[in-house]
């Protein structure tokens, strides 16, 4: 359903299927998990299984819109609103976990306030995405559910599950948990100033490879700000509990960036951009 929406009207269309998803999932979730006889023990399962319906409802409308970048913001509104969702429903308001919210929501805002400046309307998808569309409708559709919209959303889980067990109980803050907190917020800023330096510098200097402020240090300061905040979620989390298998979480996250959006992004930049070749050589991967 290829239709000429203006930016604008792509907007809201967006949000409404947002909307839409965030009902479903939170009626799922509250279906599961109510009480006395709750149908799934865990309320981390019942979370996890909305994430998935709400997933899938993105998924769907981006079938009808014929737009894989209809996920797009998926990455930015799921884990605050779920944060939020988890400490109404475990009504535990501890200082570790007020932090956690106000982290992910400072995060979050900034992310999808980055995909609102950089959307261009629901005509447009991501170069990420047509790319895949000349395989073959099989074996497009394949790598867009599972590659596309479920795989980052399980990986985005997987690094949220540190923040989620905050919720098992009151605890008190201590210095490592305000470290956490303070690398979250500096993981986020960083973000919010590289963006504001590469729009800057791709107004004035169209087509030219980014070498200004942050991105002189780093050739990408906004992924290494995205992969530092989930390891200080996780420091948020060790704080209270201690290093466990939740380790894995973050770890995922970084492997996703160093292992697929990182290279993606380096071709194309190669590819596209004069001068990357030897900035590439000068520039470190990450600040």
């Amino acid at each position: 359903m290829k239709k000429n929406y203006s930016r604008w009207s792509s907007i809201v269309l967006i949000a409404f299927i947002y909307l839409l998803a965030a009902v479903a999932g939170v009626e799922l979730f509250v279906s599961l998990t109510h009480k006395p006889q709750p149908l799934v023990d865990n309320p981390i399962i019942a979370l996890f299984c909305a994430d998935i319906l709400a997933t899938i409802i993105v998924w769907g409308c981006g079938l009808i819109f014929e737009n894989v970048s209809v996920y797009d913001p998926y990455w930015s509104v799921f884990p605050p609103i779920a944060f939020l969702l988890f400490a109404c429903y475990t009504q535990i308001w501890s200082m570790p976990v007020i932090l956690l919210l106000i982290a992910s929501w400072y995060w979050g805002w900034r992310l999808t306030r980055n995909w609102v400046i950089t959307f261009k309307g629901i005509a447009f998808e991501d170069w990420r995405y047509t790319k895949y569309r000349v395989r073959g409708k099989f074996i497009f559709h394949v790598i867009n559910f599972f590659g596309l919209n479920m795989v980052p959303t399980l990986v985005v889980f997987a690094a949220m599950l540190p923040g989620l067990m905050l919720f098992e109980a009151y605890a008190s803050a201590n210095w490592l948990t305000w470290f956490g907190f303070i690398v979250c917020i500096a993981s986020a800023t960083i973000q919010l100033i590289a963006d504001k330096q590469i729009h800057s510098f791709r107004a004035t200097h169209p087509g030219q490879c980014c070498n200004v402020g942050l991105w002189k240090h780093g050739r990408h300061p906004n992924y290494f700000g995205e992969i530092q905040f989930w390891w200080g979620v996780w420091i948020i989390y060790a704080s209270v509990y201690g290093i466990s298998w939740l380790i894995c979480g973050p770890i995922a996250m970084t492997a996703l960036f160093l292992g697929i959006s990182i290279p993606l992004m380096e071709q194309r930049q190669l590819a596209n951009k004069p001068g990357y070749a030897e900035y590439r050589q000068h520039t470190r991967l990450l600040i």
